[in-house]
């Protein structure tokens, strides 16, 4: 067997299906259609390199074209038929001509390391020059390229430029600039766009995720990861006390923001961290009121009341440059305080205290 599933799987989003699980792939019709389009050709490129945002279906795509690839697809659909012998053993990571490469468990922590090892690159290798057990296509998926260490991505640059036949290799990147240029140089990308409400809404509830749609999608701003851990974390419901404390800005109810620090003091879980949870969605707030001072209230609202909120709060363009710069300084102050381990709940205080105390509009 090529491909090892140890745990836990750096590339699963907790209480979802593993990309490689899913049956089609919504919102990306443009990355697909040139896929399917060099298919067509006869210009099937040997190595793709897909980037967007997290959570946009760059792993979904991934699996749905190595899928195509093993079963030999029809040229004008990327779906397969999912009752295939071949996909039944992708979905088992034992199909013999599919290589997964991610980062891998340490034995002794049994924790995952921070980066893709130069080991890794090195199994590949010996994958990519053997004989592929049923003759076809071999496939190898790269989850996530920008995670691996610079050994590893020169090992990899060798395979890159002397690429076997009948093979093809499809990395994922987050942060395709943190790849080697000789890297990107030599794949070709499909860059993946966040997903339009419409389809953040077919997939949130295709995942039976409970919350408004609506309101997950535009604070998540078009990942389905993202969406996910907020409503694990009930993040609609945080937003919603942010929305509440600037209410009567610049006025702020001192109980209800030092509620608001006591959460952001509450131990990490399995859903995440609420520090992070709630320094992101005072960031997604304070991002949307610089937005409502060029463009207006975003809508759809991500909590009761919000457009008039911040209507109210950022009318004008003056307005969005203090809530732009508010921003920037609560992102810098929260790093500095996470570095030198603050308390978290002093340290959210403090920034609302600023956000209250800072030029009235």
């Amino acid at each position: 067997m090529t491909a090892e599933s140890p745990l836990p799987e750096p590339d699963r989003v907790p209480g979802v299906p593993h990309p490689r699980e899913s049956t089609r792939v919504l919102g990306q019709d443009a990355a697909i259609s040139d896929f399917l389009g060099a298919a067509q050709s006869g210009r099937m490129h040997h190595a793709w390199l897909l980037t967007g945002p997290r959570g946009t279906g760059k792993a979904t795509l991934a699996w749905t074209m190595a899928k195509w690839l093993l079963a030999g697809g029809a040229p004008d659909r990327i779906e397969i038929d999912p009752a295939q012998p071949v996909i039944r053993r992708v979905l088992a990571l034992s199909e013999p001509r599919l290589m997964l490469l991610r980062r891998p468990v340490d034995e002794k922590s049994g924790r995952l390391r921070a980066e893709i090892t130069v080991d890794e690159v090195r199994r590949l290798q010996s994958f990519l020059h053997m004989s592929a057990a049923e003759g076809g296509h071999r496939v190898a998926i790269i989850d996530a390229a920008d995670e691996m260490n610079t050994a590893a991505a020169n090992a990899l640059l060798k395979q890159l430029e002397e690429p076997p036949r009948d093979t093809t290799l499809i990395l994922v990147a987050h942060q395709p600039g943190r790849l080697l240029p000789t890297i990107r140089s030599r794949c070709r990308e499909l860059r993946l766009h966040p997903l339009p409400a419409e389809a953040m809404s077919q997939i949130l509830d295709d995942l039976a995720v409970e919350g408004d749609a609506a309101g997950l999608s535009a604070l998540a701003g078009g990942s389905v990861g993202e969406a996910v851990r907020l409503a694990a974390q009930d993040g609609l419901a945080v937003y919603a006390a942010i929305v509440a404390l600037f209410a009567d800005y610049p006025r702020m109810d001192r109980r209800a923001a030092a509620s608001l620090a006591d959460l952001a003091a509450g131990r990490p879980g399995a859903d995440g961290d609420p520090f992070d949870l709630v320094v992101t969605l005072l960031d997604r707030f304070l991002t949307r009121a610089a937005r409502s001072g060029l463009l207006g209230a975003p809508l759809p609202e991500a909590a009761m009341g919000e457009a008039e909120v911040l209507g109210r709060i950022s009318p004008d363009q003056r307005a969005a440059q203090l809530w732009a710069s508010a921003q920037a300084e609560l992102s810098a102050r929260a790093r500095a305080g996470r570095a030198v381990n603050l308390d978290p709940s002093a340290l959210v205080m403090d920034m609302l205290i600023g956000l209250a105390n800072q030029p009235a509009v």
